[in-house]
């Protein structure tokens, strides 16, 4: 799917060889598991794809590919012939807002569309699990982010059996179709999960209670879920076994370090967006001829 280039960042020990989207992606049709991969994922990305060794370094790549990505939205908003999707999913507090925040700091949010899905609506649960996803996704020229997404449809509904089993087994064919007929219709969809270590997730949510700037994220709710973690772990390798395509790869993002996470994010965008290749479109009149008065 994708027509990749060599991206290059501030400093030459950073030079990709190969995009980064292939080291983190997971190999269609293999079963996959989680507990394979390390979620500090600092020591594996600086062997194989020379990422930033310090927080200070990769901020100063993100503000590189930050800059990059907002001319490169720019010019996908003003060709208007295709779409980004970009899907985060990931266990509470493991940096969903973050990566929003930081990586999109830069672009012009007339472009970009952001949608966080929550618990389904009445009306929502009228309709099929699609219904309420199809409806956010992005149009041509945009950049669209889900903030959790059609996934929770076989996450969250399957570790609290809120359908029965046989439904939502159906379910991974139905995404990988959708994703197809997005992909089919110019939509490049890159899938993000954001990879914490359960010991992390404490720290966090600790982090939340005891800071007074931060005690609002916090839900009774996220102890609760807490208590779900294999479970949920369970049906994440699931969701990327079945669910990263040819066409739509799940990518694993070492999140335990934020300023890691952003950066690879931030990458996987700007590499995503080069390969897309936007271009500025001809002007649609013979401008030689105009004059202003």
């Amino acid at each position: 799917m994708f027509a990749w280039g060599v991206a290059v960042s501030v400093r030459a020990p950073y030079l990709l060889l190969m995009p980064l989207a292939d080291h983190l992606a997971v190999p269609h049709g293999t079963p996959f598991r989680l507990a394979d991969l390390d979620p500090r994922g600092k020591d594996r990305l600086q062997k194989h794809t020379g990422a930033p060794d310090s927080k200070e370094a990769a901020q100063a790549a993100l503000e590189t590919d930050i800059a990059a990505i907002a001319d490169l939205q720019y010019r996908l908003w003003a060709e208007n012939r295709r779409a980004l999707l970009l899907i985060l999913q990931g266990m509470d507090t493991s940096g969903k807002d973050g990566v929003v925040r930081h990586v999109f700091s830069g672009v012009n949010p007339t472009g970009v569309r952001v949608t966080s899905f929550k618990k389904p609506s009445e009306i929502e649960l009228d309709h099929d699990f699609l219904w309420r996803i199809h409806a956010a996704t992005p149009a041509r020229g945009e950049v669209g982010i889900f903030n959790r997404s059609h996934y929770e449809d076989v996450l969250v509904v399957r570790v609290h059996g809120l359908v029965p089993e046989p439904i939502w087994r159906a379910r991974y064919e139905t995404i990988n179709a959708f994703e197809s007929l997005l992909a089919s219709g110019g939509t490049t969809i890159v899938k993000c999960f954001l990879h914490i270590s359960r010991d992390e997730q404490r720290r966090r949510l600790k982090d939340r209670l005891e800071d007074p700037d931060k005690r609002w994220k916090f839900q009774e709710a996220d102890i609760e879920e807490r208590k779900h973690w294999d479970d949920y772990q369970a049906a994440y390798e699931d969701a990327l076994t079945r669910c990263s395509t040819p066409i739509a790869p799940w990518l694993v993002i070492p999140s335990d370090h934020k300023w890691l996470q952003r950066w690879a994010i931030g990458r996987v965008v700007r590499e995503t967006l080069e390969g897309m290749g936007p271009r500025i479109p001809k002007p649609r009149i013979d401008v030689s001829r105009m004059t202003m008065k």
